[in-house]
């Protein structure tokens, strides 16, 4: 045998160079695609049918079928699309996992790729360098692309030969021997090859150059492209471990449609590849079989290969269809509804992981601190209820904004977190900017949070005192309360606007008026004290409130100029027209 460790090394290295360029034009792709790929994915929740084109279509852009079922499974963790909306998306993506096989068959092994695949990146190499975002990342993805093939024409060197090393050969054939057994052993071989290398592309790429160089015959290859599909549902499935119970449910449902689909195919695997030769042969018949063990035979296999892939998962697709609503049920049965912690307070958009591409990430933690906006809109409600409700629900709103308070805290951290996860990846201008305007709304948020949570305090200690404010004094705080409640408002709006189509004219006059406000009420308050309406001690908690209701009005507008992208120099003296 002359196949050595350092072979065995250059072999994992050029897996390593294959895998990387996927991952560089994965990465390109998504961020030329940017926005649309969030369109594409908001059609998810459209038909059954429309998921399944957008399975296929998202796949197909992010290369990875495990990408596509990973973000669908953070998506239905989410609440942005239902359990049930998310099986048309999971079909699709099995569908669309395909393109990469044909991509590799067809440019891998029927033509001389790498002289083109290095010219493509000798031409797209200088567009790195270009201003324009949108061509830096299109040179990112042509780079990939290249890289992708240098690595493959690096596996199929790196491949023992099968004359110099007849001792592997011969511990592989014999596991070929068992009959239908042995096709059971590569489907098992398939799995754990998906599971090792983390993708199926990679895998399905492995068995394409293993039937190219004569290692496995077709049955075989077929069998452990079974095993792949299976393979690729276990990262989602990994990845539902820490989601709700219908994140667990979109990943069971991927894994039991697999299984069930090499089930049958399985049952019928002999004469479905009989049926694959026979249409390879009438389209390449100077080929020959696919079963033969010439050049040409070999490199028709690699494309019969994709052939029954992609057949077999149109299939599937096609012959489950009808029964999706049993596998659903079934599903439910085993991964039954009975998880405590989903009850609890959790991040709903983010406790899934970062998304497939930077842009969908950035998208989510926005969704988040949307939820944070209305969240602080609740402790403003139920700071005025200490006010203006019966005395009776006092305890039960100071105990909410205590909880809320501490929840205010866990938001700001987590999503601080994941927004740092986010920006160790390779992100473009308008992504940095977006990330650190996020960072700093968390931070104003968390503030608010706090403010609100020392004016319950100190309401708490006023009424401990039994110190009690003039009924004036108590009608100006819920009037200065009702113009904050506005400026959340605003801001909420804005919050769903975001990307710069933010309405800062009503923020700045609001911000105006909250001012205005303040040194009225603080001009009457010294007017209280000199006429002794009320003593000095009620009027240091008149004074607390209305400072930190101004402080909130601060925080609130520093969160509108990180929505609009901007920062006005002074928020005193401020005019509409500037």
């Amino acid at each position: 045998m002359t196949y050595t460790f350092f072979d065995f090394l250059q072999l994992i290295g050029s897996l390593g160079i294959f895998i990387y360029g996927m991952k560089i034009f994965s990465d390109g792709l998504q961020k030329v695609a940017g926005h649309r790929l969030r369109s594409i994915l908001k059609e998810m929740t459209t038909s059954r049918l429309r998921g399944i084109i957008t399975g296929f279509t998202a796949t197909t852009i992010t290369q990875s079928s495990t990408t596509t079922t990973v973000m669908v499974v953070s998506f239905v963790n989410a609440g942005l699309i239902t359990f049930i909306e998310s099986t048309g998306v999971i079909m699709g993506a099995n569908i669309g996992t395909t393109v990469t096989a044909w991509m590799v068959a067809v440019f891998g092994f029927k033509m001389q790729i790498t002289p083109i695949a290095v010219s493509l990146i000798g031409i797209f190499f200088p567009f790195m360098f270009f201003g324009r975002e949108k061509m830096r990342n299109l040179a990112e993805a042509m780079i990939g692309f290249g890289i992708i093939f240098i690595g493959l024409e690096f596996i199929k060197n790196s491949v023992p030969n099968i004359q110099d090393n007849p001792e592997m050969f011969a511990m592989l054939d014999g596991l070929t021997e068992f009959g239908f057994a042995s096709m059971l052993i590569f489907v098992l071989v398939g799995t754990l090859l998906t599971l090792l290398t983390q993708s199926s592309s990679a895998a399905t790429a492995i068995t394409l150059v293993m039937l190219f160089h004569g290692w496995i015959n077709f049955p075989i290859a077929a069998a452990m492209i079974l095993g792949e599909n299976i393979g690729t549902t276990i990262t989602a499935n990994i990845a539902a471990l820490i989601g709700n119970v219908h994140a667990k449910r979109a990943a069971r449902f991927h894994f039991v449609f697999n299984v069930f689909g090499v089930i049958w195919m399985l049952l019928l695997i002999n004469p479905f590849l009989i049926g694959i030769d026979n249409v390879m042969q009438y389209f390449l018949p100077e080929a020959g079989s696919i079963y033969g063990d010439t050049q040409e035979a070999r490199a028709a296999a690699t494309l019969g290969l994709s052939l029954f892939h992609t057949t077999f998962n149109v299939l599937n697709v096609v012959i489950l269809f009808a029964f999706v609503p049993r596998i659903i049920t079934f599903v439910e049965r085993i991964q039954k509804d009975t998880d405590k912690s989903d009850q609890a307070f959790r991040l709903q958009y983010i406790s899934a992981g970062l998304m497939s591409s930077s842009e969908l990430s950035i998208t989510q933690a926005h969704k988040e601190i949307e939820l944070f906006g209305k969240l602080i809109e609740k402790m403003h409600f139920s700071f005025s209820g200490l006010f203006f409700r019966k005395q009776k629900k006092q305890e039960k709103f100071l105990k909410k904004i205590a909880q809320r308070e501490q929840i205010t805290d866990n938001i700001e951290l987590e999503i601080g977190e994941y927004l740092t996860k986010i920006s160790s990846s390779n992100l473009s201008e308008s992504a940095t900017k977006r990330i650190r305007s996020m960072h700093s709304i968390i931070n104003d948020l968390e503030r608010v949070g706090d403010l609100y949570f020392q004016m319950s305090k100190t309401f708490e200690q006023m009424d401990n005192e039994g110190i009690k404010l003039p009924k004036e004094a108590v009608t100006e705080i819920g009037q200065y309360l009702d113009l904050v409640r506005d400026t959340i408002k605003q801001m909420r709006k804005n919050m769903e606007l975001s990307n710069g189509n933010v309405d800062l004219k009503t923020a700045i006059k609001l911000e105006n008026r909250i001012n205005e406000m303040r040194d009225s009420m603080k001009e009457i308050h010294y007017k209280r004290l000199e006429k002794g309406t009320y003593s000095a001690k009620a009027g240091v908690f008149f004074l607390d409130f209305i400072t930190r209701l101004e402080k909130i009005g601060d925080h609130i507008f520093n969160v509108n100029e990180a929505l609009a992208g901007t920062k006005l120099k002074r928020h005193s003296d401020m005019t509409v027209g500037r």
